[in-house]
Parts: C-alpha cells; sequence; structure tokens
C-alpha cells in the first residue's frame, strides 16, 4: 500500500522578546518512508557473492594463463547457471575464438572476451526500447503461474503512468476470482481504471472490452492480464491465442507488444515455458523477474538467444518502482560484479 506524509502544520512564531528557542528535537522518521536506495551497480541487481559471477571470476580471474581446462571450467559454469548447453557451447566457442584473434593469453584476457560476447549476444536480439506506439496500444502479457506477472503489469503501470501516460487494466485471468481481485486492487491503488467481468467469464471478452472502452477513453494503452498457463496445457494456450485473436479483430495492427514475464530462477524450465508461448502468441519481449533473487541469471541470456526477442526489463525487487529497463552492459556488469 502506498501512503503519504501528511504536511506537517507550520510553528508558530516566537515572540522577539522571547529568549533563543531550544534546539528543535529530532525529526521522527515515519514507519512508511521509502528503503534506502541500493549503492548503483547496474541495473540496481544487487551482487551475489556465492553465484554465477562469483565462479565466473574465480575461474577467470587474475594474470595466470588461461588453458583448456579453463574453457572448460567456464562452459560448466554457463551449464550450472541455466544459460543451457546449445548456448553455452556456441558462446564458449565464439569468446575462445575472440580470445584467440585478440592474442589473449591471461584469465583476464578470456573474462573480456566472454564478456563481449555475452553483451554482444544480447545486443543482437535488440535494444529492448519499448515504445507505445499509437494509441492505443495494446500490451499482452503471457506466464505461467508464481512468475510475478500480475505485479509486472502493476510496476510497468507505475513507470507508464509516471510518464505522464492514461492507461486501463484488463482482467483477462478470469480462470481464478483472487486474479480479478488482485488486479482491482492494484488498479485502486494506482488510480488507474480496471476493466473486468466475473470469475469464469470469457477472457476474450474481457479483452474486447477493455480495447473498446481504451478507444472510446482515448487512452494511450490497456495492459491486459491473462490466466497463468502451464505451457503443456494445450487448451488453455488455444484460449489465450483466442484472446489475441480476438484483439487482432478489435484493432488491427494490435497486440503492440506481447510480453512473456519468466522467472528468472525456474532454470531450464523456463525456457520450455518461453518457447511454448512464443509459438502459441508470438511472444515479442521478455520481462525478467526476480533477477536480485537469484544466484544464476543465465537463463536471461539463454531466453534471448532462443527466442530472438529481447529482454525489455528486469524486476529487480519488491517495490513498485522495481522494474528497470534491461540493459546489456549493466547485466555484464553484475554478472561479473567484484
Amino acid at each position: 500500500m502506498f501512503w503519504r506524509r501528511r504536511d506537517e502544520p507550520a510553528e508558530a512564531a516566537e515572540p522577539a522578546e522571547e529568549p533563543a528557542a531550544e534546539p528543535a528535537a529530532p525529526e521522527v522518521v515515519p514507519a512508511t518512508m521509502a528503503r534506502p536506495a541500493r549503492e548503483p551497480r547496474g541495473m540496481g541487481i544487487r551482487a551475489r557473492p556465492s553465484g554465477f559471477g562469483a565462479r565466473l571470476r574465480s575461474i577467470l580471474g587474475g594474470s595466470g594463463p588461461a588453458t583448456e581446462a579453463t574453457w572448460d571450467e567456464v562452459e560448466e559454469a554457463l551449464i550450472a547457471a541455466d544459460v543451457g548447453a546449445t548456448t553455452t557451447l556456441e558462446l564458449v566457442g565464439a569468446a575462445r575464438e575472440r580470445f584467440r584473434a585478440d592474442c589473449g593469453a591471461s584469465g583476464e584476457d578470456a573474462r573480456r572476451a566472454l564478456a563481449t560476447e555475452i553483451r554482444d549476444r544480447l545486443a543482437r536480439v535488440g535494444s529492448g526500447t519499448f515504445e507505445l506506439g499509437p494509441a492505443p496500444s495494446v500490451i499482452l502479457f503471457v506466464g505461467v503461474n508464481g512468475t510475478g506477472k500480475t505485479t509486472t503489469i502493476a510496476k510497468l503501470a507505475h513507470r507508464l503512468q509516471a510518464d505522464g501516460r492514461s492507461l486501463a487494466l484488463a482482467a483477462a485471468d478470469t480462470f481464478r476470482a483472487a486474479a480479478i481481485e488482485q488486479l482491482r486492487i492494484w488498479g485502486e491503488q494506482l488510480g488507474i481504471s480496471v476493466i473486468a467481468q466475473r470469475a469464469g467469464a470469457d477472457p476474450g471478452a474481457v479483452a474486447f472490452d477493455a480495447v473498446a472502452a481504451a478507444e472510446s477513453r482515448n487512452l494511450d494503452a490497456v495492459l491486459v492480464d491473462t490466466a497463468g498457463r502451464l505451457q503443456n496445457k494445450q487448451q488453455l494456450m488455444d484460449e489465450l491465442a483466442k484472446i489475441r485473436r480476438v484483439i487482432e479483430r478489435r484493432l488491427p495492427g494490435q497486440p503492440r507488444h506481447v510480453l512473456l514475464v519468466l522467472d528468472a530462477t525456474t532454470g531450464q524450465n523456463g525456457l520450455l515455458q518461453a518457447e511454448a508461448f512464443s509459438r502459441e502468441v508470438g511472444v515479442t519481449g521478455i520481462v525478467l523477474t526476480k533477477l536480485d533473487g537469484t544466484a544464476k541469471g543465465g537463463v536471461a541470456l539463454a531466453a534471448a538467444d532462443r527466442l530472438e526477442v529481447p529482454i525489455l526489463f528486469a524486476g529487480i525487487g519488491e517495490e513498485i518502482d522495481a522494474l528497470a529497463p534491461f540493459d546489456p552492459e549493466a547485466f555484464v556488469e553484475w554478472l561479473f560484479a567484484e
């Protein structure tokens, strides 16, 4: 819940003849004060000393020579960090070629070659620039339950609202009454209208109503929540594809974005989810959540590489403003952070 500090009443002026006033009492910090800002590091992700980056640093740190055994250890570290076997082999192969071409010798040279390849691989799938385009823009969110999808919708709505955008939220996850209520609560807290129907209603009808409302109210965008579908439940995936078709028929050229919300802690199962959702609804971008809560983080590289779509945002905390535009340079900095 958001709290607004009340303005403190102005103190009455002291008479001129009065002696100097006693020093003011120390200011009382309200319990609802925002958390202190984290030390700047990349996108604001805290380093994980025992995680993926720490292992890479231990393998590649120092001025000692980088040998074949060194690259074997790098491969093992990448696979253990959920980068995946295929992406790992391609990545390490390219890094070794760069290392040789640059006449590298030390572990630091190998680290630099690997960091450059990771950065280039992420940049290759897109800049990660997020634009709404012509109004009304429809943003469809997909993903399995537990990834933080509804909270991510609220965070992105907060960012867009801060930019002066007019919005509506669509509660098209009609399979769970709690999901509709959760989105309504977020809407109330943010002061954003929520288009919803009863639990069990046709989610396509909700999406249709939301797009129609966005048009009639001249809104900039509508953010559409959907049910958390398991990628192997074909009936539910078909329903998701139907929602997209309904939006396309009502407003040709939309949805502008189909964002897959992917939990960074899910590992290789996350890749299976990403591929399935991409096949069904044409994912255009990834929002990686819980990146600050995993010691791995390699799924970011694997998902972008396999889907060939950019990572647009990263969830880096629980606060409403803890959604950062994904920056390949900052991500690499985080991986190799001391």
